[in-house]
């Protein structure tokens, strides 16, 4: 039997405590706040958007960064397999659109509750306002952990720390520093599934305005990066919503003065079929003014920005309108251009992106090649991914492979 710490009881930090006693060890986990869980408490606005239903393979083609990595992780402990986890520990969930796990309940507290009794069960002691300090190393091996209340002798030490995103929840950056005293090398740390905020101010007209069926084409200069469907939002600073924090996550590793974001308003029509629309709504509101024309086509709060950048009056008859102005109409909805100023702050963040460098670290068992009994899980490594529980996964299948492998 080891003497195992655990620090930081979130997603990964509660999941390798239980896995590390079921194998008959001493464990004990350290948690800065009066609680367990804090950042679960918020994730999904409050309902824990759990895992995605789907199968490893498919989990796997939506991590962006180190998806080679996490492949052994996942394939253990896999999505299906973490849904009967949470179902055998009392939770039951409940499979919504856009394939995403969520407690019937609908209470994120649910999935903290079950993660608490699972430990509980297990043996597990818990520390809390108990701050981890340092990790002490000697000739590459473990020596002892300061906290906030003295020394501590442990065999093995995971560090399950989380990143710099929701620094309310305790998400300071501790792991990091840890990391960085034992010799990892850090990635450099950058938001991820945030918002954006963009160049000029017609956004700000636009402020509450929600698109569901759109395609967000992210574009690094003339190269088309990657392609994303699904809603978004406009906001006072710019855009938000699931399809844009998913293009932060690709953003915020390139030069953003030559991001380009593109937003089809109308996927589901080629340029043919959206011209042939155009006539005929042209045809039947041809007394009309455009702007009113338009009212089929668009929502109302986004027809005067599309007619500005077609350079055409609201006022404009329709029978009025030229072909090229037409054209020029068209080429809007198919191309509303957006330019990226800036990605939101770490505060507004959902992950962090970045962490400790995944080549210094056993993709089997998550310990580190450098420290003897050191561990890292969750979002404190360079892993990250697209919405949809997907990072959340993560966390349950590296806090699963350090768990299990913690064993004499």
């Amino acid at each position: 039997m080891s003497k195992v710490a655990i620090i930081g009881a979130g997603a990964a930090g509660l999941v390798a405590a239980y896995f590390a006693a079921k194998s008959g060890n001493d464990v004990t986990v350290f948690e800065k706040n009066e609680k367990s869980g804090k950042k679960i408490y918020i994730t999904g606005k409050g309902r824990c958007n759990v895992t995605h239903d789907c199968t490893p393979e498919e989990f796997l083609e939506n991590v962006v960064s180190n998806p080679k990595f996490l492949t052994g992780a996942v394939y253990a402990f896999p999505p299906l397999k973490c849904v009967q986890f949470f179902e055998d520990g009392g939770l039951n969930l409940k499979l919504e659109r856009g394939a995403r796990y969520f407690p019937v309940s609908d209470k994120a507290s649910d999935v903290t509750r079950c993660l608490e009794n699972y430990c509980k069960n297990a043996g597990v002691t818990f520390k809390f306002n108990e701050k981890v300090l340092k990790i002490g190393i000697l000739h590459s091996t473990l020596s002892d952990i300061t906290t906030t209340n003295g020394t501590y002798r442990f065999d093995r030490v995971v560090v399950c720390t989380g990143g710099l995103s929701y620094p309310s929840t305790g998400s300071t950056g501790d792991g990091y520093e840890f990391a960085k005293c034992a010799g990892h090398k850090i990635v450099p740390l950058r938001q991820g599934l945030c918002g954006l905020n963009l160049k000029g101010d017609y956004y700000k007209a636009l402020q509450g305005l929600a698109l569901k069926n759109v395609k967000l084409s992210v574009f690094n200069g003339e190269k088309l990066v990657k392609n994303f469907f699904g809603e978004m939002l406009f906001t006072h600073f710019g855009i938000s919503g699931p399809i844009v924090l998913s293009a932060s996550s690709i953003i915020n590793r390139l030069d953003l003065n030559k991001i380009r974001i593109v937003m089809d308003l109308k996927p589901a029509l080629s340029d043919e079929q959206l011209d042939k629309r155009l006539l005929r709504d042209f045809e039947v509101y041809k007394n009309k003014s455009i702007f009113n024309c338009l009212k089929e086509l668009l929502p109302v709060a986004l027809i005067h920005e599309v007619l500005k950048r077609s350079k055409i009056l609201p006022k404009m008859q329709v029978n009025s309108v030229t072909k090229a102005q037409r054209l020029s109409l068209l080429t809007t909805v198919k191309n509303f251009d957006m330019i990226v100023a800036s990605l939101r702050d770490f505060s507004e963040a959902i992950i962090t992106c970045g962490g400790v460098d995944v080549k210094e670290i056993n993709p089997k068992t998550m310990e580190s090649k450098l420290i003897r009994g050191l561990y890292f899980c969750g979002e404190v490594l360079d892993l990250d991914a697209f919405t949809g529980g997907y990072n959340l996964q993560i966390a349950f299948s590296t806090g699963y492979a350090a768990g299990n492998a913690i064993k004499e």
